[in-house]
């Protein structure tokens, strides 16, 4: 047998198994269409939407994960920032901090040092008595003693700026000693950082 009909014989039996290999299977789609399908029927832009759809729920579930975080920070750090917030007062001609002062003043202690970034302005006020300078002072050294008595407890002096507000700014208006006891305070606002972590005495 010649050569030539030896590699003829040969080739036969390859072309007839590459006929047989599986070709790729189509489907009509609903505008008239084709579209390819794996062995399972399941067309590519079926898979591409099914992988689509897969990405789209992960991400919803981490964005709901993530507002729930945001919600229960914002829970527990609401009532330190609070703290923070809460008014002291002071008894009449007096910047001396009194047992009730103190212990607020313990609690914001604690929150600024679970918290270094946050600072604080204070703000010293007076009852309406005696002239606008008097009370300019005294409210002025309320808002120290408060800084004073942060500092004994290790936070630093400059994570508060003081300001006196003296009589000119009431919270109660009258003329009688249960207004007055109202108006002898230090005020507190937050004016730089976050609170993100809530101290053990707060929990």
């Amino acid at each position: 047998m010649k050569l030539r009909h030896v590699l003829v014989c040969a080739l036969v039996p390859l072309t007839a198994l590459g006929a047989c290999k599986k070709r790729p299977q189509t489907a009509p789609t609903p505008d008239g269409g084709t579209t390819t399908v794996d062995g399972s029927g399941t067309s590519r832009e079926d898979s591409i939407r099914v992988a689509d759809a897969e990405r789209e729920r992960l991400a919803n579930e981490r964005a709901e994960r993530e507002r729930l975080e945001r919600e229960r920070l914002e829970r527990e750090t609401s009532g330190a920032r609070e703290v923070l917030t809460e008014i002291v007062f002071f008894e009449y001609d007096s910047d001396q901090i009194g047992s009730e002062a103190e212990d607020k003043l313990r609690l914001k202690a604690a929150v600024l040092a679970a918290n270094p970034n946050v600072r604080l302005r204070i703000e010293g006020h007076a009852d309406q008595r005696g002239s606008t300078e008097y009370n300019l002072a005294l409210a002025q050294r309320r808002a120290e003693a408060v800084r004073a008595f942060m500092a004994n407890y290790g936070i630093d002096p400059d994570r508060f700026t003081t300001v006196s507000m003296g009589k000119e700014r009431p919270l109660v208006e009258g003329d009688d000693e249960e207004a007055w006891s109202r108006n002898r305070r230090a005020e507190f606002g937050i004016i730089g950082g976050q609170v993100t972590v809530v101290p053990e005495e707060l929990r």
